[in-house]
């Protein structure tokens, strides 16, 4: 299928993918740990949800843990692109802006 092809919510750099998984933040600089549910996930960046309130421009460093236990499958450093609130859930994009190995 070439872009072009697409219906307009799929004209992105990357394909969403909806994975559901729990995930844990840190805040650069001062370690606060944050811990949510990452719904989506694409090469560009996540949505994820969380009851911690983050504004827009922190820098988090991200660690997505495989469902069976394993090491990390994703760890990487974000910035939070926009907050909404959803019944006292904050539910946040994120722009992956490094992947850490």
């Amino acid at each position: 299928m070439r872009l072009g092809d697409r219906t307009f919510s799929e004209k992105r750099d990357f394909i969403r993918m909806k994975i559901d998984t729990p995930l844990r933040a840190q805040l650069v600089g001062d370690g606060i740990a944050v811990d949510g549910l990452c719904h989506e996930l694409s090469g560009g960046g996540m949505r994820l949800s969380t009851t911690h309130c983050v504004s827009p421009g922190t820098e988090l460093e991200v660690s997505i843990s495989a469902e069976y236990g394993h090491a990390p499958t994703l760890r990487a450093k974000t910035r939070v692109s926009r907050v909404e609130v959803e019944g006292g859930v904050y539910m946040m994009a994120l722009v992956i802006t490094e992947i850490l190995s």
